[in-house]
């Protein structure tokens, strides 16, 4: 039989270019980007074509679901045991452990485990004021930080009479004055334990000892003696080796201080 008109086959490229037409309209949006920004239609007209103004105010009512029953009514017979009984829709578990199971605690790091960090103007050679302990007001070179976290600073101490000491960065005050000590090299020895004190037990009293009993006042041993004149010897050669060495050992040598009007957050060190 002979194809009738609906039946006859169109041409190849008149169906890929309605299926090209069909496929612009599905996936091109009704508001789309006309370029920088601006769309084809605002928000307003946005508004009404799509008919949000018949949702506006509506809430739907949220569906319950129906609860489930936990208990079940059972008829029993006999005269006095009650007719009836509620017999509980929920298993139990038949094992329940006589403990409580253990939770692993995160451990508590103690206070030598925590992280140390430095002040953004605190670096290796530069030359800090002093504002607590028997050197406060003292320009002092610092050296590196100790693992206590503490800073290692000294005087020198032919310039100003400040050893080698530890100090807290909070009670420092950092200035833009800054010397190499790249070349400097300290003692191994020198740590968080080199500053400790050694303490010794104090002897039972016995009688006649109250008043004999004396104590004996703090001594610099010649070790510490022996590593400040070198850590000193190399800070001047490297204070030398600066332009401007002469007015940088007035500087240091100089102790801070505060005029009337004068505000130390409202001045550059």
């Amino acid at each position: 039989m002979a194809p009738t008109a609906k039946e006859e086959k169109k041409p190849k490229a008149a169906k890929d270019a309605s299926r090209t037409e069909t496929k612009q309209k599905r996936g091109r949006a009704r508001n789309y980007d006309l370029g920088n920004g601006v769309m084809r239609f605002s928000r307003t007209s946005m508004y009404h074509r799509k008919a949000l103004y018949k949702f506006m105010g509506k809430k739907v009512k949220a569906t319950k679901k129906p609860a489930k029953p936990t208990f079940a009514i059972k008829e029993i017979g006999g005269e006095k045991n009650g007719k009836e009984r509620r017999v509980s829709l929920i298993k139990r578990r038949n094992y329940y452990p006589t403990e409580d199971k253990i939770r692993k605690r995160p451990a508590k790091k103690t206070f030598k485990q925590h992280k140390r960090y430095l002040r953004s103007t605190l670096a290796p050679g530069t030359v800090c004021i002093l504002l607590a302990g028997s050197h406060k007001g003292k320009r002092v070179v610092f050296l590196k930080q100790l693992r206590s976290g503490l800073l290692l600073v000294t005087g020198p101490m032919r310039i100003n009479s400040c050893p080698l000491r530890r100090i807290s960065q909070r009670y420092v005050i950092a200035t833009q004055t800054k010397i190499d000590v790249s070349g400097v090299k300290l003692p191994k020895n020198v740590n968080d334990e080199y500053f400790r004190r050694q303490r010794e037990k104090r002897a039972k009293k016995e009688e006649g000892d109250i008043f004999q009993a004396k104590k004996e006042a703090y001594k610099v041993s010649d070790q510490r003696k022996t590593d400040q004149k070198e850590v000193d010897k190399q800070v001047l050669e490297a204070i030398k080796k600066h332009p401007d060495r002469k007015v940088l050992l007035a500087y240091l040598s100089a102790m801070f201080g505060l005029r009337s009007s004068q505000y130390p957050h409202r001045m550059q060190f």
